[in-house]
């Protein structure tokens, strides 16, 4: 469903990254670019649906817009080189739940999931469940389809950790982590594939297991 010019367009707009280019291009960008990264976001949804049945929502409800907020950032460049879509049972809405997340830009193609943002009842209802069974945790994401696919959790850290979590960090060093994401950095030519599709609803899958642990931590 995507083809070299929407790849082509994303690095044509890192270079142009102005209103007076994009008015011109417009056009370009819904045919080229928006409307086939709809068509692949709901159809990554619908095979996601296969095992997340719970998740009804379409690529309106996943598919974050092409302008960017500049209201409070230094960067004041209009519109973000790449596209993405978070695919949740909330949408992009809810940034909290632990779901899938992809991003597409001219050189980079990120696939992936977990809790990105975590407030902090929600962060240390996650450390206690970690504490309360660290090896199921472990193996969750000791697991080697998960290794193969993203390798392991990312997020920042915390230096200072509440008291009940300073004796399991030192042997589960992810207790200080205030992030639980995982995150896959791939060739973006894997987007021309024509089972683009399936190739990221199959990554989300493997996450799925840990995606499910750190929900029932949160619940």
């Amino acid at each position: 469903m995507l083809n070299s010019d929407f790849i082509q367009f994303l690095y044509d707009i890192s270079q142009n990254n102005n209103r007076d280019w994009f008015e011109k291009n417009k056009s370009r960008f819904e045919n080229t670019v928006k409307k086939p990264w709809e068509n692949v976001v709901d159809e990554i949804i619908k095979l996601v649906q296969k095992f997340e049945p719970d998740f009804r929502g379409t690529a309106k409800d996943s598919v974050y817009r092409i302008y960017r907020d500049i209201r409070f950032s230094t960067d004041k460049t209009p519109y973000k080189d790449h596209v993405a879509a978070s695919i949740s049972k909330f949408g992009r809405k809810d940034m909290m739940f632990p779901a899938y997340y992809f991003q597409l830009g001219f050189g980079s193609l990120a696939v992936g999931g977990g809790a990105y943002f975590l407030e902090k009842d929600a962060l240390h209802k996650v450390r206690t469940a970690i504490t309360q069974d660290p090896e199921t945790f472990r193996a969750l994401i000791s697991e080697p389809s998960f290794v193969k696919n993203f390798g392991e959790i990312k997020g920042e850290k915390n230096k200072v950790l509440p008291p009940e979590f300073k004796e399991l960090v030192k042997r589960e060093p992810l207790v200080a982590n205030k992030q639980f994401y995982f995150m896959a950095e791939l060739d973006p030519q894997n987007a021309l594939r024509a089972d683009f599709a399936k190739f990221v609803a199959d990554m989300f899958e493997t996450g799925k297991p840990v995606n499910e642990f750190l929900r029932s931590a949160i619940r």
